[in-house]
C-alpha cells in the first residue's frame, strides 16, 4: 500500500469492492483501475483486495447461511459413510465446492508473483473485461439453462473450479467466469450464480487469511485500520448487492453486464492510448 494512500481512498475502494464483488464485472479490475485515480494515486495492491474481500464473503455467508449450514452438516455426515451409500445432494455439492477450490489455491500460489505484478497491468485488465464480457453474453445465449445445482457432476466441479481460477487475472471476474461456464454447462441463471457464490467462499477466505498471515510488506496501524474500515463498508454494501442481484437474474439476463464490461474495457484502452491512464 502506497504511503499516500489515505482514508478517503480506502473507503471509496471498500464501497467499490462491495458494489462489484458479486456482479460479473470484476471487482479486482475496478479496484485496479480506480486506485491510481484516487487522491492517494496508488494501486491498493493484491493484499488490500484480498482482505476487503473477507467483508464481502461474510455477506455471502450470512445470505446463504441456510445453504452453507445444510452443506456443512451433510458433508460431515458423509465422512462416516463414504463408499457405503450414495451421497446426499448437499454433501455432494459440498464436495464439489472443495474440489472446485483446488485449482485457484494451486495456481494462486504458483503464480503469486505474476498476480501481484504482470497480471495487474491495465492493458491486461481491459482485454479481459472485453473478452470475458463477450463470452458471458455468448454463454447465456448458447446455454440450455435447464440444470440445477443438484445435477452437477465431478466433471462440472472441476470445470467450474478452473473457471474460478481464471479470476486471478483482474478483469476476468470470479462470478463472471464461473457463471459463464455454469451457463455453458446448462445451469439456470439462478443455479449458476448460486453455485458461483458458494464456490467462492473457501477460496476468498483462504486468500484473505493468507494475506493477513503471510503478507510480505507489513502495514502500519493506520493502514490496518483503513483496510478494516474498507472491509466493513464492503460487507454492508455487498450484502445489499447480493439481494438485488439474485432478484435481478430471476427475471432478467446478463446483457447489461456484458455491455458494461465491453464499454469499460474500451474506455481503459482509450485512456491508455490518450495518455491519461498508465
Amino acid at each position: 500500500m502506497h504511503a499516500t494512500f489515505g482514508w478517503l481512498d480506502a473507503l471509496i475502494l471498500g464501497l467499490v469492492q462491495g458494489l462489484t464483488e458479486f456482479l460479473p464485472i470484476s471487482s479486482s479490475a475496478h479496484l485496479r483501475i480506480l486506485g491510481p485515480l484516487l487522491p492517494g494515486g496508488a494501486d491498493p495492491g493484491a493484499a488490500f483486495t484480498a482482505i476487503t474481500q473477507l467483508g464481502t464473503e461474510l455477506a455471502v455467508l450470512i445470505y446463504f447461511r441456510r445453504d452453507v449450514a445444510r452443506m456443512l452438516l451433510a458433508w460431515w455426515r458423509s465422512l462416516f459413510s463414504l463408499g457405503r451409500q450414495p451421497l446426499e445432494v448437499d454433501a455432494r455439492v459440498a464436495w464439489l465446492v472443495i474440489l472446485g477450490t483446488i485449482p485457484i489455491c494451486v495456481l494462486g500460489l504458483l503464480l503469486r508473483d505474476w498476480i501481484e505484478t504482470t497480471f495487474r497491468t491495465l492493458m491486461v485488465t481491459a482485454l479481459m473485461l472485453m473478452v470475458f464480457g463477450v463470452l458471458l453474453g455468448w454463454a447465456e445465449r448458447r446455454g440450455r439453462q435447464t440444470r440445477s445445482i443438484a445435477q452437477l457432476t465431478v466433471r462440472d466441479g472441476v470445470l467450474l473450479g478452473l473457471a474460478q481460477a481464471m479470476a486471478l487475472v483482474p478483469g476476468v471476474s470470479r462470478s463472471g467466469g464461473t457463471i459463464t461456464v455454469g451457463l455453458l454447462l446448462g445451469l439456470t441463471r439462478d443455479a449458476a450464480a448460486r453455485f458461483s457464490f458458494l464456490l467462492a467462499i473457501p477460496a476468498v477466505l483462504l486468500s484473505g487469511f493468507y494475506m493477513l498471515i503471510f503478507k510480505r510488506e507489513p502495514m502500519t496501524g493506520e493502514q490496518w485500520a483503513m483496510t478494516l474500515a474498507a472491509t466493513a463498508v464492503a460487507f454492508g454494501v455487498g450484502y445489499a448487492v447480493i439481494v438485488w442481484f439474485m432478484r435481478l437474474i430471476s427475471t432478467r439476463g446478463f446483457g447489461v453486464f456484458v455491455a458494461y464490461r465491453i464499454a469499460l474495457g474500451l474506455l481503459i484502452l482509450l485512456g491508455i492510448y490518450a495518455g491519461w491512464m498508465h
